[in-house]
């Protein structure tokens, strides 16, 4: 084994403990001061290199595949302002606790505070959306150094995956030579005497062991009572729940509880829905069903239903949430419990001591009816609004698939549209902040991740937003069907009284532009189609479903239009099978 210089002895080692704690792929932007890691990542034969042109788009490539995978994706990049465009990806990965390594490539400390060009202060760059910052030590030929290094990355994986998962940022200064230019600074003495610091362990350097909470045994018990005499008790699963299919069915088993799943849980699809009482039609029915529960589970972050929210606000029963980390996710400050332990573990302690329940069975038969007649209704439903295309989509997806999808109204209308399936599909979205920038690169960074087709749902503003995104398409050799709805403009300040005030709400709030998309096929080789019906949609999603390669189906909508139809919807729903 030789090294060039200390820096890509430094960068190979970087890269080399990285794949020993499990990470397998690299998302790569440009740059000078990254030259060390972007080269060692490239030469690495165990790590597959995926090359971006825009930070901000690397970035979100690398937390859509790590939503997939569920292991980080390191994100590299160079110095100054490139660093600064990797912040909303982290801001996601923070809030919607997404492991994630970030290394920044920085100027030597000597040129700190100096006017050189592109240095600024990395140091504690993204602030407190990070689970540890570390800048590291400047590249040396030293054993001790070299074995601090593979520590220090072993630790911020393990960190990045722990019981409060999230973005890890490591700051890497190097001085020149950045390029792998021969000099004298590594030895083959070096090399030879001390093999554990250049060639590391088989396997992580250091086996870190997270602790995951197990509940408190007399909270348990007392949870346990109050489960047993509830009549009527309600699981929820919010998005990113931490439970697996069968550990839902075994709570649902064992407490008669109907689930209430947001459709990015993880629940809302599965071959759990078999077996499982899984609603998703509550979006729109809950707000007219006047009995409340006594007793709520809760797993994952806040639901995206505003209906479901509010309900749950207006409960008077004992809301117990359950949290690995001991995060409050519940904005409406009514849960009454927050358990700190692992979901699993809770699930297994609690099915353990429960000897019978008293959920009423008309409980569980009216949620039962109510869905039943809702899908009913939605199913017969013709007319051409985005309600219906997010129907069509989850209705059609192939079995198995990832379906990614926007936010602002994409992620709402598959909320209350997306009908319950037992079809594994993979529903994901970045609802941690719930921004819309880097839509299109997490989708296409999840599809990295595997074999089965994606679906991309997206608005014409998040669409917008991301175009440079689509670059990983040919860059990446990554696949995907693109659900293009365009509405043109903020869709979704419909939904908000300043709809009420125009001006200033059309120019400065739903901001319609006028944009043709159709020219974004030929600039980034996809085949675009624009479609205006219902029907004509349906048609051209599935031939994209059977199709190679990447198509964008443009669903044109107007959006007041379609507000107003889905208002419409609600009051009938409510008016027919309401209390």
């Amino acid at each position: 084994m030789r090294f060039a210089n200390r820096n890509t002895l430094w960068g190979t080692v970087i890269a080399d403990e990285l794949h020993n704690a499990g990470v397998r792929a690299v998302s790569l932007a440009p740059g000078s001061r990254c030259t060390p890691l972007t080269v060692a990542f490239a030469d690495h034969e165990r790590i597959d290199p995926y090359s971006h042109l825009d930070e901000r788009s690397a970035a979100f490539f690398a937390l859509g595949r790590a939503k997939q995978t569920g292991v980080p994706m390191p994100v590299v990049c160079t110095s100054g302002t490139a660093a600064a465009n990797f912040h909303p990806a982290v801001i996601e990965a923070d809030e919607a606790r997404v492991p994630m390594v970030v290394l920044t490539a920085d100027r030597p400390r000597v040129l700190q505070d100096s006017g050189a060009n592109q240095t600024v202060d990395q140091e504690r760059l993204y602030g407190d959306a990070v689970r540890t910052d570390r800048t590291l030590p400047e590249p040396a030929v030293d054993d001790r150094k070299l074995r601090s290094l593979r520590t220090t990355i072993a630790r911020a994986v393990a960190t990045s995956m722990g019981p409060d998962p999230g973005p890890v940022h490591l700051n890497v200064p190097f001085e020149k030579p950045l390029e792998p230019v021969p000099t004298d600074d590594v030895s083959e003495a070096f090399i030879e005497e001390h093999p554990l610091a250049v060639s590391g362990r088989d396997g992580p350097f250091i086996d870190v062991s997270t602790a995951t909470p197990d509940p408190n045994p007399e909270k348990i018990d007392a949870l346990t009572d109050a489960i047993e005499t509830a009549l009527r008790g309600l699981i929820v699963t919010g998005p990113d729940s931490p439970l697996s299919g069968a550990k839902l069915a075994q709570l649902t088993e064992a407490t008669g509880f109907p689930v209430l799943a947001d459709p990015l849980s993880g629940h809302r699809f599965g071959a759990h829905v078999d077996r499982v009482p899984v609603y998703g039609g509550y979006d729109s029915y809950l707000d007219a069903f006047e009995t409340a529960p006594d007793v709520v589970v809760r797993f994952g972050a806040s639901p995206t239903s505003k209906t479901l929210r509010q309900y749950l606000r207006d409960a008077p029963a004992r809301q117990i949430v359950v949290d690995s980390a001991g995060e409050w996710p519940e904005a409406t400050f009514t849960a009454t419990d927050l358990l700190t332990a692992d979901p699993t573990r809770f699930v297994d302690a609690i099915t353990d001591r429960l000897d019978r329940t008293t959920s009423s069975q008309s409980w569980r038969d009216r949620f039962t009816d109510m869905e039943a007649r809702y899908w009913s209704f939605v199913g017969a439903e013709t007319t051409d609004f985005e309600g219906g295309v997010l129907y069509d989509v989850a209705a059609l997806a192939p079995d198995p698939s990832t379906l990614f999808v926007s936010n602002s109204m994409p992620v709402r209308d598959l909320d209350r549209f997306g009908k319950p399936r037992s079809a594994s599909i993979a529903a994901l979205g970045n609802r941690g902040a719930s921004g819309i920038d880097g839509v299109t690169s997490s989708a296409l960074g999840a599809a990295s991740a595997g074999t089965e087709p994606l679906v991309l749902v997206t608005g014409d503003l998040a669409y917008y937003h991301d175009m440079n995104g689509l670059l990983a398409v040919d860059r990446c050799g990554v696949n995907a069907t693109i659900v293009l709805v365009n509405n043109d403009g903020g869709g979704i300040f419909h939904l908000l009284p300043i709809e009420e005030y125009d001006p200033p709400f059309t120019d400065f709030f739903n901001t319609p532009h006028g944009l043709d998309f159709e020219p974004t096929g030929e600039l980034y080789g996809l085949e675009f189609e624009r479609v205006d019906s219902r029907e004509a949609f349906r048609t051209a999603y599935q031939r994209s479903l059977n199709s190679d390669g990447t198509q964008v189906i443009e669903v044109a909508i107007d959006g007041e239009q379609s507000h107003r139809h889905r208002e419409r919807l609600h009051e009938r729903v409510k008016a027919q099978i309401g209390d």
